[in-house]
């Protein structure tokens, strides 16, 4: 990977840019200012959900930008209560009508569970992906998958699917990198993403995180971002700066070496969000 434009091609032969920018909370001021300031910075994979509220935002930037729907990669997702064969198709037409488009370039189930005490979490599963996998046979959408599943939430769907899962959407970040899942994933050829890739201000101020940063001459957000790219991760970075936007696409220009990325494999956890889907949430 040279540039933020140089791509995966996933399992299904889709081709996915290798960075992308996250749209949660980023129409806060109840505009599209923060991602039109994104596309001018050059990014064209977008990433939302109907539960972030973007959608409408995210469509009017693209619009006011004049490039063709075609430049842009879109990726959305259906939200806990929205689960269901046929909740999960009016869900997939709400965005469709949100984004202003046709199609969805991917589209994911947003967390396994709609609360940790759900019992039938399973059958759910089955009926929301039965729908996804209609969507995806209708050529509505170039790829679908998940976010936030677990090998165990994975396995269930794997094990009774007709169409086989292309991306899987986690927290990941120097000090919580979910092995397990990630492994699993490799296993079976499905492409892992990171949300919170740079994950809290206790990560960026970790000594390893800042004397790494010192060393290759680059930001403490810089590090934790080709971190990911190097472990095959695509980051799905968020600011509300076109300066931080900007150095968040620098990632190419320099590599951790072997021994930095052992040591940031071997970090303590840290920045953990308190978020786990069979889990209730938990706040610091």
């Amino acid at each position: 990977m040279n540039n933020i434009y140089d791509c995966y091609t996933l399992n299904n032969g889709v081709q996915i840019p290798c960075v992308a920018y996250g749209t949660y909370k980023a129409a806060d001021g109840d505009n599209a200012d923060i991602i039109r300031m994104a596309i001018e910075a050059g990014y064209r994979y977008f990433d939302t959900a109907s539960f972030y509220g973007t959608e409408t935002y995210l469509a009017e930037a693209v619009q006011n930008s004049k490039l063709p729907r075609e430049s842009f990669f879109f990726a959305s997702k259906v939200w806990k209560t929205e689960m269901g064969y046929d909740e999960t198709k009016a869900a997939f037409q709400r965005t469709l009508d949100h984004l202003n488009t046709t199609y969805l370039d991917l589209y994911l189930i947003h967390w396994p569970l709609p609360d940790p005490d759900c019992k039938e979490w399973s059958q759910l599963d089955l009926e929301t992906w039965r729908a996804m996998e209609e969507l995806y046979q209708s050529g509505k959408v170039r790829a679908i998958g998940f976010s936030n599943f677990l090998p165990h939430h994975m396995e269930n769907i794997i094990q009774n699917c007709r169409v086989m899962p292309a991306v899987d959407q986690i927290e990941f970040h120097p000090g919580y990198t979910q092995e397990a899942t990630l492994s699993y994933c490799q296993k079976h050829h499905i492409q892992v993403q990171a949300w919170s890739p740079i994950g809290r201000a206790r990560v960026l101020k970790d000594p390893l995180i800042v004397e790494l940063a010192a060393k290759y001459q680059v930001s403490a957000a810089q590090i934790c971002l080709r971190f990911a790219v190097q472990k095959g991760v695509i980051p799905l970075p968020k600011s509300s700066s076109i300066e931080r936007m900007k150095q968040n696409q620098d990632l190419f220009s320099f590599e951790i070496s072997a021994e930095d990325m052992y040591r940031l494999d071997t970090m303590p956890p840290t920045g953990w969000s308190g978020e786990h889907p069979d889990r209730q949430r938990v706040y610091f």
